[in-house]
């Protein structure tokens, strides 16, 4: 940055001192020594601003101030506090009737009335201390009496998970003694304020990346349009490399690795931990500014079809306007397979659909992924994480979610409600015993494929897992399965021609 800058010894000469213009011993006569003293004068009035931004308070790396009275206003607040002094509100919480919605400067905050997630809340000057994973608040005024001093949460949102939760790293929240204040520094300053999350729990599933991570994390800090730091817990970089534009959606600044970089970053604030309104859920009537899950799927559309011009994605022959709907089959591998995948395929293109073989663990980066299934009226899949994909429709496509035996309730709750949120029309095809390859090991009579819910009950979640979600893969009836097709691709040709209407 420095290097930008004017040359100081190049405003008021040197060397030769301005007398002689630097070179000879004859005389300028005195106008032209007027205009360049006056030159020199402006020079550094128009310059010196600049030199007086990098001071050695920045420590290690260079952040801009923010505008003139907006010291601890930030972007989203709606309302509090005049006009930008240091008693102003900082509104760091953006979700309605929260008891840290009101949160005055100086101050700690935690709600913890959710069942799924603990949020807590810092206003004032807020400091990282490596050693300890610690947030430090260093108040202007001495705490009230009754202020809370100290806090502890692990920013994950399944607190109810007493086993994956142990796993998140606990951070800990507190009120700076008057004795600290005068060794306390900033390596790095910020000008805007923190989120810790985690990129550990569940978060290496797409779903659970989702689910537990990114949705809830943009529904807290979306208000906040990007001037926001994330602190992440357990940062590694395949998760930093799969969703670097979603990283680069919700935050304009570079990632702090809270648990490996041991310098201490300075912030006009703190959130701790991220909110919850269900699967795939962002609820409206909870948010100040009504945002929904649409409004999540247009930042995916902003970053990714961005990032398609870096990316060689495959495409069908038939790409006009007048090309036949588009049918995306989720192509799993492992468990959970359509053993009878191409004939599906050849009914699909039957019924009057363009086919798209979608591959899952392909190694295609997300952009890749976006524009693939983005391009489908229908997206067709076997319950499993890659089904979060259907984040990437548009508003109007379809989403049809096989369910195998034994799964169909886990099925709904994943992506049923929200899907319709997104403004698509989901609908569930139920595999029946014939359909799956359990009848074949168990056959058609036993309990396990004759009656789930029964068998569910009676063995437990262990066996769930291990049976209906991890041993089993489906054959799909492709005369009962043509009804399904059929209905879609009627469905695709009305909501085009909607789409095409003036």
């Amino acid at each position: 940055m420095a290097s930008k800058l004017p040359d100081l010894r190049s405003l008021g000469g040197g060397g030769g001192g301005v007398e002689d213009g630097g070179g000879g011993g004859k005389k300028w006569p005195g106008f032209v020594q007027f205009f360049f003293v006056l030159s020199v004068v402006l020079c550094v009035l128009l310059y010196a601003p600049r030199f007086i931004v990098l001071t050695p308070t920045y420590g290690l790396d260079f952040f801009p101030q923010p505008p003139p009275n907006t010291s601890t206003r930030l972007v989203g607040q709606d309302g509090g506090g005049g006009e930008g002094n240091a008693g102003d509100v900082v509104v760091l919480d953006n979700q309605l009737h929260s008891p840290c919605s009101s949160l005055a400067g100086d101050t700690i905050c935690c709600d913890r009335s959710d069942f799924n997630t603990d949020v807590c809340f810092m206003a004032g000057d807020v400091r990282t201390d490596p050693s300890s994973l610690s947030l430090v608040l260093f108040p202007q005024q001495p705490p009230a009496a009754n202020a809370t001093v100290e806090e502890k949460i692990r920013p994950y949102t399944r607190k109810w998970e007493t086993f994956i939760m142990s796993k998140v790293e606990e951070v800990r929240l507190r009120m700076a003694p008057p004795e600290e204040e005068p060794g306390h520094r900033c390596d790095v300053r910020h000008d805007a304020p923190l989120l810790v999350m985690t990129a550990g729990g569940y978060t290496g599933n797409l779903f659970h990346a989702f689910s537990d991570g990114f949705v809830p994390a943009w529904l807290t800090v979306q208000h906040l349009r990007r001037r926001v730091v994330l602190g992440v817990l357990s940062y590694n970089p395949w998760w930093a490399g799969t969703f670097g534009e979603i990283i680069s959606g919700l935050s304009d600044y570079h990632v702090v690795d809270l648990l490996h970089d041991k310098r201490t970053h300075c912030f006009p604030g703190a959130i701790v931990g991220t909110r919850f309104h269900g699967i795939l859920s962002v609820d409206p009537a909870r948010l100040r500014d009504n945002k929904t899950i649409v409004d999540f799927h247009d930042l995916l559309a902003n970053v990714y079809e961005t990032a398609e011009d870096t990316v060689v994605v495959p495409q069908l022959e038939s790409t006009t306007t007048a090309r036949r709907p588009r049918l995306g089959i989720v192509s799993r591998r492992g468990t959970r397979v359509i053993e009878n995948q191409a004939a599906v395929a050849q009914l699909a293109r039957s019924v009057g659909f363009d086919v798209d073989i979608l591959e899952t663990a392909n190694g295609l980066p997300l952009p890749a992924s976006y524009a693939s299934v983005s391009a489908c009226d229908v997206l067709v899949g076997v319950h499993g994480a890659d089904l979060t994909k259907f984040l990437f429709l548009r508003p109007g496509a379809a989403l049809v979610q096989i369910a195998p035996l034994g799964v169909p309730p886990i099925a709904r709750g994943c992506y049923a409600e929200a899907s319709a949120r997104m403004g698509l029309h989901y609908e569930q095809y139920d595999a029946e015993g014939h359909e799956s390859s359990l009848s074949r090991k168990y056959g058609l009579r036993d309990v396990v494929v004759s009656d789930p819910e029964a068998a569910k009950r009676d063995k437990g979640w262990g066996f769930v897992a291990r049976v209906y979600l991890g041993g089993q893969n489906v054959t799909l009836d492709l005369a009962r399965f043509r009804h399904t097709l059929t209905r879609m691709h009627a469905r695709a040709l009305r909501v085009r021609s909607l789409q095409a209407a003036p």
